[in-house]
Formats: C-alpha cells, sequence, structure tokens
C-alpha cells in the first residue's frame, strides 16, 4: 500500500510580490534569464522550507540552488518573514561548508533530494544533478542549527 503525496508549490510559500523580487534579484545577481531565475528561486523555496520541516536531517543544496537561497537570504526582511511564516518561526541559518568539515557532498546531495519528494515538492533533476556537487554547501545542513528559535 502506498502513501500517496500532496503536491506542493513553492509559489504559495511567499507571496507573489516577494516570488517576483526575488527571481528579478536572481536574474540581476547571476545573469539568468527569467525562466532559470524562476526554476532557481522554486528550488530554493522547496529545499528551504523542507530544511525547516526537517531539522534532523542533514540537507544542503546544489552550487545553482544556491544562488536562490543565498539571494533570499540577502533580502533579509523579506527572507525573515518566509522564516517565520514556513518554519514556525524558527530562522533557517546558512554557516557555509569548508572542506574537511561535516558531512560529504553525495551523502547530503542524496538526503536532500529523498527529502523534497517525501515533502510533495517537485524536484527539477537538472538544478540537482549529483554530477555538479563536490561538497555539502552547509555546516550541518542549512536548517535551524546552531541558533534554533530566535
Amino acid at each position: 500500500m502506498s502513501t500517496a503525496v500532496i503536491l506542493r508549490d513553492p509559489r504559495t510559500c511567499v507571496s507573489a510580490e516577494v516570488w517576483d523580487r526575488e527571481v528579478r534579484l536572481i536574474m540581476r545577481d547571476h545573469k539568468r534569464d527569467r525562466d532559470m531565475a524562476e526554476r532557481i528561486f522554486g528550488q530554493a523555496v522547496a529545499y528551504l522550507v523542507v530544511a525547516g520541516e526537517n531539522s534532523d536531517i542533514p540537507m544542503g543544496p546544489t552550487p545553482i540552488v544556491d544562488e536562490g537561497v543565498h539571494s533570499f537570504m540577502l533580502d533579509t526582511p523579506n527572507y525573515f518573514l518566509f522564516c517565520e511564516e514556513n518554519n514556525d518561526g524558527r530562522y533557517i541559518h546558512h554557516i557555509p561548508h569548508l572542506p574537511g568539515e561535516g558531512e560529504e557532498g553525495p551523502l547530503v546531495l542524496n538526503s536532500t533530494i529523498k527529502a523534497i519528494r517525501a515533502a510533495g515538492f517537485a524536484l527539477d533533476a537538472e538544478l540537482w544533478n549529483a554530477q555538479s556537487v563536490d561538497c555539502n554547501q552547509c555546516y550541518a545542513g542549512c536548517h535551524d542549527s546552531p541558533g534554533g528559535k530566535k
């Protein structure tokens, strides 16, 4: 017996205004066209929601998804509101990973992909290509470590 997963849309996790702003920031800062910027931001939102819901699972984005994560985090008022609305008020920290620290990239990537799929978000396979990752982008995954509740 299989359990049906309810499909989730990352666009429902932010307002239309925030979606447009973040997409335009990715376009500006990373020289991406609108379609690619939308794909990146959608995957970044899915990743952040799932990371917030699963603080016990080591997770990290691929470098291209990390473009969206970083862009969103730098837009602090909108990112803070996102954390408030999607993560029970927990701020999702980002502490860059250095070689020799923590989990190995492919293992973290695998657990991230599984968690995103299990949470019901569509996975953009091109943006999560394991071949493009040589390390985990975050210390202990980008979840609510080390600060916990704000």
